[in-house]
């Protein structure tokens, strides 16, 4: 009987030791699993999105444009006895650019004081009652398209600048024979110059008649030139969703030439849109679409974002991102939408 009992006692002691060291082996993992979980969460910092009135500030671009442009030629073809100017030179409106053959010209002239002579002598007649009436009246119309055509070709022989301006091109030397075609000289009107931007649905109302732009151009990095708003297209480009707003420069150095690239910054005002850090926006792959983290309750979740300016080192948001929202500002390369994560520093 006392066999037995040791057996018994020995039997229980065993398996007492082998569950001891069961739960103590449990026990050991489940703290290992934990602090490998702990270890897994993602680690993010935090910043509060804040809502801001923001200058609505705009910037396109356009090629300059001359003010004016005249083509000069003559309306008759003819020899180029001389031509008076070069390209590149400023020339005033009035001055003489090109005189043509005067032969013609010399030829008409002398009809004309014929014609003169004749009509005063006819009707010196008349009043005398030695010609009709009829007779003047011919001559006076006679006189009146000699006279016509006189100062017609008085114009196209001596070709005057209609206005001031810029000479940029010269298509013939002085002799050569004008058949028509290409202008001889070409003359554009640079004080103002002009660009055309495209100003979006969106923005049109906010554009107004003699409002300010500040124009930068390529050519003279860091130099600002002062435009106004001169001209507003009364009708929107059905393709492109844009209405054209011309801007015009003073240019009084002439500094700003035709053809020259410009970017036009346009201030409509401003707008109450949230701003959050621009280390926040995270941009999707394979595409132009931003997006940021938004952390809520321990776990974060995707916002498509759509940007505008950047204001110093925030974004406004236009759209995707509440006032007062946390945003991920770090540790957002590993995150995925849903997920938990530990937020490290002071939120």
């Amino acid at each position: 009987m006392k066999t037995i009992n040791l057996l018994t006692g020995a039997a229980m002691s065993a398996a007492l030791l082998l569950m001891m060291s069961a739960c103590g082996g449990k026990s050991k993992d489940a703290k290992a699993d934990t602090g490998k979980q702990k270890e897994d969460t993602p680690m993010v910092t935090l910043d509060t999105a804040r809502s801001e009135n923001v200058e609505q500030i705009t910037e396109l671009t356009a090629t300059v444009k001359a003010n004016a442009k005249n083509d000069i030629a003559s309306q008759s073809p003819g020899r180029i006895q001389k031509i008076y100017t070069e390209v590149g030179h400023y020339v005033s409106k009035g001055q003489l650019l090109v005189k043509m053959d005067p032969t013609s010209l010399l030829q008409t002239k002398t009809q004309l004081a014929n014609c003169e002579a004749d009509y005063k002598r006819t009707l010196a007649l008349s009043k005398a009652g030695g010609a009709s009436q009829q007779a003047v009246d011919q001559l006076k119309v006679q006189l009146d398209v000699t006279r016509e055509t006189y100062n017609n070709l008085l114009t196209n022989v001596n070709l005057k600048a209609p206005i001031s301006g810029v000479v940029t091109a010269r298509n013939y030397d002085s002799g050569d024979l004008y058949k028509g075609g290409d202008p001889i000289v070409t003359i554009n009107d640079i004080q103002p110059v002009k660009i055309v931007v495209n100003v979006s649905e969106e923005n049109f109302a906010q554009v107004k008649m003699g409002m300010n732009v500040k124009v930068k151009v390529d050519v003279y990095s860091g130099e600002t030139f002062n435009g106004k708003v001169s001209l507003i297209y009364p009708t929107m480009d059905a393709t492109t969703r844009t209405f054209p707003v011309e801007i015009t420069i003073a240019n009084g150095n002439r500094k700003v030439r035709p053809g020259m690239f410009a970017r036009a910054t346009l201030n409509l005002g401003s707008a109450k849109h949230v701003l959050v850090p621009d280390v926040a926006i995270q941009k999707q792959m394979g595409s132009g679409d931003h997006f940021v983290y938004i952390y809520k309750d321990g776990t974060v979740s995707y916002s498509k974002v759509e940007l505008g300016r950047l204001v110093g080192d925030r974004y406004e948001i236009i759209s995707g991102v509440p006032d007062g929202a946390y945003v991920v500002t770090s540790g957002a390369s590993k995150l995925t939408d849903g997920m938990a994560v530990k937020v490290v520093g002071d939120k």
